[in-house]
């Protein structure tokens, strides 16, 4: 007779490994069909392109809520699946915007949107003085051209031509316009010699064209860039001009032919005076959470945003389709339906996985990543308990089997369990170790938990109305589903965590240090932060800052000798320095300032 205690722990082994197999990988395919069905619903016309504060938002969270409670899984947010927080939507005018000129005795009222606009990044209040004429609003020093050389604008009122001198492209040896053409680099360089307030002119046009007023919202900005900030027509202004015996024309003329500034202060008889109003808008949004417990508290994450662009805005890339919805069929309501489809897949396995998964679908993502970065800051689980994150964004255009993984180096295991999923699939996979990118994912390497970051690439539709759903491929992205859920499921029953690991270098983190322009920095901005420095929510390792001894939660306020208010005053203030420098940065540490000398490399 055998030994029964012997044939009893076979039996418990045989089972375990039975189960563990059995479980290795989810119940059932992807359904491309199914797949391809909650993308219809996600980039439907109902669904308003799912910007942040439209009803199309609230009915895609309700649509992934509703799918969760069918599939039983259990509520992770604040509010039931909910997680609230509060997002900034852009700005509107108020009532109370005026603008006057008075020309000695006479005085004359200027109407809104048919002589001027504000910008929505100009600051409100009160502002009235003489005019100072600062030819493009440019200082160049790699052109050796500066409009502020020779005039002092400190508290009056600076009046610029958009675009930039024509000689800068010819020096620059670039086909396009150069950074000194950008309408929030001209207001930061004025802010930054003392003017309290900017005219913009259109100045000369081409055959045909109209002396068009900007439209309120259309430019990206700050909350506040810290000066009074306006457009005006040509019409209007050219009257300032005849004031000082000159044409705009004429100066413009001046300026481009020899590339050589022409800056002048208008007579004391002409005065400007301003009342700009604009309100900051904001909007409640959600992050969607749920729940699928294991038999451990710890937990995968599988995540997605769902939010879009809405109407465009500044963010679109079709300027002149601007107001009609975009879609986002592959941005990103193909992560999204991934993360739903993953959910019905794994949902049968309730309580059999070690560990649990949390499905989370974010808002706030193309405003800077705001509802990941809500999450990690006020998390609804434990962090500690997190093993990795595994994030979809665009993965519904997959061309030529190739797939784009990044993240790969941050945990200790993630490269074997993507080899092992891989083996399966048909894909070429292009891997990327580090896992700062312009995406969710990043929140959670700056808490240092593993990542994987799934993409199919870009394309010429991104940001754009044509970003539709029959251009979307379902039947491999329901095949990277199948490896993805794999790898959720080697993760969530691995006897071992993947260890965070710290990649010292990588491709840079788009937006990070300065938006990826200039020398290297090497800091990860908090994109909750909006004014009043930039934080950083991370410090890439072995970067120039890290070697300054920068950290995580401290606070940019200065730059050299660049007071910094924003993400856009860093960027500014970056790409005016160069490789080698040496620049005295002070920063906010637990609301102490800590003084440190950063010196920029070259960008790898």
């Amino acid at each position: 007779m055998p030994n029964l205690r012997s044939l009893h722990r076979f039996l418990l082994v045989l089972a375990a490994a039975v189960f563990l197999t059995a479980a290795s990988t989810p119940v059932q395919q992807a359904d491309p069909g199914r797949y391809l069905n909650d993308i219809k619903s996600l980039a439907a016309p109902e669904m308003e392109g799912r910007g942040a504060g439209t009803k199309g938002l609230t009915r895609a969270e309700h649509l992934i809520e509703k799918r969760y409670k069918e599939l039983g899984l259990q509520p992770a947010g604040v509010n039931n699946y909910a997680q609230p927080f509060t997002v900034i939507t852009g700005a509107r005018l108020k009532s109370d915007n005026h603008f006057s000129v008075q020309v000695t005795d006479s005085k004359k009222e200027l109407k809104i949107d048919q002589d001027f606009v504000p910008f929505s990044f100009s600051s409100s209040g009160q502002v009235a003085g003489p005019l100072v004429f600062a030819g493009y609003g440019a200082s160049a020093d790699e052109f050796h051209y500066d409009d502020y050389a020779g005039v002092d604008v400190k508290d009056k009122i600076v009046v610029v031509l958009r675009y930039e001198p024509s000689g800068f492209v010819e020096k620059s040896g670039n086909h396009g316009l150069t950074r000194h053409s950008q309408l929030i680099t001209k207001a930061i360089n004025a802010r930054n010699h003392g003017a309290k307030a900017v005219v913009v002119l259109n100045g000369k046009l081409g055959d045909g064209e109209e002396d068009m007023l900007t439209r309120f919202g259309s430019v990206s900005g700050p909350e506040n860039i810290g000066t009074v900030f306006v457009q005006v027509k040509n019409a209007v202004a050219e009257s300032w001009f005849q004031s000082a015996g000159k044409s705009l024309k004429d100066v413009q003329d001046q300026i481009n032919s020899g590339t050589k500034p022409a800056s002048f202060d208008f007579p004391d008889t002409l005065h400007l005076s301003l009342h700009i109003d604009i309100e900051t808008t904001r909007a409640t949004v959600n992050n969607v959470l749920a729940w699928l417990p294991g038999q451990t508290d710890e937990y995968v994450i599988v995540g997605a945003h769902y939010d879009h662009l809405g109407r465009g805005n500044f963010d679109s890339l079709a300027p002149s389709q601007i107001g009609q919805i975009h879609p986002g069929a592959d941005d990103n309501a193909s992560g999204t339906a991934g993360v739903l489809e993953l959910a019905r897949l794994l949902a049968p396995q309730r309580g059999q996985l070690k560990r649990s998964i949390l499905f989370m679908d974010f808002a706030g993502e193309e405003l800077g990543l705001l509802g990941s970065a809500a999450w990690v800051k006020d998390p609804t689980r434990p962090l500690a308990k997190a093993v990795a994150m595994l994030n979809m964004d665009m993965i519904g255009r997959i061309k030529d089997d190739k797939v784009y993984i990044g993240g790969v180096g941050t945990g200790s295991t993630l490269k074997s369990v993507l080899e092992q999923a891989q083996k399966e699939t048909p894909f070429k996979i292009e891997y990327s170790a580090g896992g700062y990118s312009s995406s969710d994912h990043t929140s959670f390497v700056s808490k240092k938990i593993p990542v994987l970051f799934f993409f199919s690439g870009l394309h010429s539709d991104y940001h754009k109305p044509s970003d539709t759903w029959d251009k979307i491929n379902a039947p491999s992205a329901a095949r990277l589903l199948d490896m993805v859920g794999n790898v959720v499921v080697q993760l969530a029953n691995a006897s071992d965590a993947p260890t965070f690991q710290v990649v010292a270098e990588d491709k840079p983190a788009a937006g990070g240090g300065g938006g990826g322009y200039g020398p290297y920095f090497g800091s990860i901005p908090d994109f909750g932060q909006t004014e009043n420095g930039v934080k950083f929510s991370d410090v890439k390792p072995n970067s120039p800052a890290a070697k300054a001894g920068l950290k995580a939660g401290d606070i940019l306020v200065q730059f050299g000798d660049k007071p910094i208010m924003n993400l856009y005053d860093f960027t500014d203030a970056l790409r005016r320095s160069k490789v080698g420098d040496v620049v005295e940065v002070k920063v906010l540490r637990d609301g102490q300032p800590v003084t440190a000398s950063v010196k920029l490399e070259q960008r790898k």
